[in-house]
């Protein structure tokens, strides 16, 4: 594909010792990360609101970093963008016997739990340790993505509740637990153990619903932003600003901003 044979030339370029861009030479894996994971999120904001023109340019930009760590390893002498790509390539055909071979599984639950056997089977022989079933579940996910990842894993060997009811009632005793722990003025320490054992709950809850918490999360923030910024600018019609308003008066324009909001997507 010559649009990607441009691109890798482009990258290259850009890290030429004598020609290329200083803020490209001096970047290093770990520098470019933060730029990664932004990258990554632009594409799920895009995705969110259906902006497909955004979209293509946004998954330019994430090619980009995949392009930028792949020219660096190629510097280095470890390896380059062709390895990259036939690594996934065999990967993905390897784990996939049942399009690419004769395999086959019955449902989606079999060929899952055939993945997980494959993946265990590829360390067998490597330096790399076959020590947990929660092993492979990065620690730079988002907590709430991390969290989902592990109940699964969890999940496959069964460890996990059959029913949506269990899942209600662990939330409702993380809430009493920490209910307790504000009254009885506890620590931030033990306060933070017990939030995060509610959040826990909740992704848990989310899991069982197939649902995605951390879209189901930048959804409310979204919905909360524009609703704010709704208060906001009718106190502008009053040439008021948020501080000068009452909680009382800015919880009636927000009662406002979500009828009209019903109303509209009726």
């Amino acid at each position: 594909m010559i649009e990607l044979e441009q691109l890798l030339i482009l990258m290259a370029r850009l890290r030429d010792p004598d020609r290329g861009c200083p803020w490209d030479r001096e970047q290093t894996y770990a520098t470019i990360v933060p730029h990664t994971i932004e990258e990554a999120y632009e594409v799920a904001d895009a995705i969110a609101r259906e902006d497909w023109a955004e979209l293509r340019a946004e998954l330019g930009d994430l090619l980009f970093q995949v392009v930028f760590y792949a020219q660096i390893a190629h510097e280095e002498g470890r390896f380059d963008f062709a390895d990259v790509a036939r690594g996934i390539v065999e990967k993905m055909t390897r784990r996939h016997p049942h399009v690419f071979s004769n395999e086959s599984y019955a449902n989606a639950a079999e060929q899952t739990a055939a993945w997980e056997r494959i993946k265990s089977a590829e360390k067998i022989g490597t330096s790399e340790p076959v020590a947990s079933v929660l092993d492979g579940v990065p620690l730079a996910l988002p907590a709430l993505i991390r969290a989902v990842k592990l109940q699964k894993k969890a999940a496959r060997v069964g460890f996990d509740w059959d029913a949506v009811e269990p899942v209600l009632a662990k939330i409702g005793e993380e809430m009493a637990e920490i209910r307790h722990e504000i009254a009885s003025n506890a620590t931030p320490e033990r306060l933070v153990d017990e939030l995060g054992d509610v959040l826990f709950a909740v992704a848990n809850l989310a899991r069982h619903l197939n649902l995605d918490p951390e879209g189901a999360l930048r959804g409310t923030n979204a919905k909360f932003e524009r609703r704010f910024r709704r208060v906001e600018a009718w106190l502008a019609e009053q040439s008021r600003m948020p501080a000068e308003a009452t909680l009382a008066e800015m919880d009636a324009l927000w009662e406002q901003a979500k009828a009209e909001e019903r109303l509209f997507n009726r």
